[in-house]
């Protein structure tokens, strides 16, 4: 199977995603009942992220060229994918990476999203029988050539152990954060909460902690974060908010709520669901200096750095946690 066949089975996956046909819908809808994070809502924004920006037929002939990916390998590889399930088909771009670039996939789907991710394979299958001898699903991953592992900074050191041996990339935990100057207006705070409360935090291109200057009027803020008040009548959602407002109010720590959106000063940039992090910051370069530095941030949002609003929304060249997959897996060919 040459490149261009390759690139031409992908480009139908998004035109049959895009087409919304009754199948995947019924797919989408079990998907949720396993899930019950991955409201439909949301479930159809990853999904058409991955077919606008993933699967178009023009921007993954650009990327191929970018990085001279040949028709086909003399020795493909096979590479090992342990796909976390925090927010819905967030392992499809480690797939689309190995896929295209000529090497074997054997899949480990988190037990959180099997659903999407096992159909949209099995489409490639039914489409073209030769896809079966290049992508696989897998229980445990063993005997591999190479793997791309991503999980919780506790899952790193397992994977660290097993496949710490081999070429790898491993990914530990990451969150995004945003730096407000004040003059923001009401749209782009709207952009913001976006970034914010999109699959309800979750992700890790999720703004989990904001930066302001001293002074920050916070009220404009907690009115555009109010942009989902759906959000409150999902109970996974609801008991985390009540959860977590009352260790604030048990603790004593002053908070501001807008009832669907808790916000308190802390200077961890983790934050958990329905909750938002704050901190004061005094020089913006030296902030950005600092925070480009930080491994724990995947995505700064703000003027002059990543759009309000586009946080999740990223392009086949954006690679979790700043290490270039296709890079890695060129090299593993040579």
């Amino acid at each position: 199977m040459i490149l261009q066949e390759r690139i031409g089975l992908l480009s139908r996956l998004g035109q049959y995603i895009l087409s919304n046909t009754p199948e995947w819908q019924e797919v989408k809808e079990k998907a949720y009942q396993e899930n019950q994070w991955f409201v439909p809502e949301f479930i159809e924004k990853a999904s058409q992220q991955i077919a606008g920006q993933f699967l178009d037929e023009k921007k993954l002939i650009a990327w191929g060229d970018h990085y001279q990916i040949p028709a086909s390998l003399e020795t493909p590889r096979e590479v090992g994918i342990v796909m976390a399930g925090n927010i819905p088909l967030v392992g499809f771009h480690d797939f689309i990476c190995v896929f295209v670039s000529g090497h074997i996939s054997v899949i480990k789907p988190s037990s959180k999203d099997e659903v999407l991710i096992k159909h949209l394979i099995a489409k490639l299958y039914e489409w073209d029988i030769r896809v079966q001898n290049w992508v696989g699903f897998a229980e445990k991953l063993k005997g591999l050539d190479a793997y791309i592992a991503t999980g919780s900074n506790n899952s790193s050191r397992y994977f660290d152990y097993y496949f710490g041996k081999y070429p790898n990339i491993i990914r530990k935990n990451r969150t995004s954060v945003a730096i407000l100057d004040g003059s923001e207006s009401a749209e782009t705070l709207s952009l913001l909460a976006d970034d914010v409360l999109q699959y309800f935090g979750l992700g890790c291109r999720n703004v989990t902690q904001v930066y302001v200057p001293e002074n920050y009027a916070f009220e404009p803020l907690l009115n555009a974060l109010k942009k989902y008040p759906e959000f409150i009548d999902y109970h996974k959602y609801k008991h985390n908010f009540d959860y977590h407002l009352a260790l604030l109010i048990m603790g004593g720590k002053y908070y501001m709520n807008n009832d669907l959106v808790v916000l308190t000063e802390n200077p961890s940039p983790f934050s958990p669901v329905s909750q938002l992090h704050y901190a004061f910051y005094q020089n913006k370069q030296e902030l950005v200096e600092q925070l480009q530095h930080d491994e724990t941030i995947q995505c700064i949002v703000g003027k002059d750095l990543i759009p309000f609003g586009k946080a999740q929304a990223p392009e086949l060249s954006d690679y979790a946690d700043g290490v270039d997959t296709m890079a890695f897996l060129s090299a593993l060919s040579k």
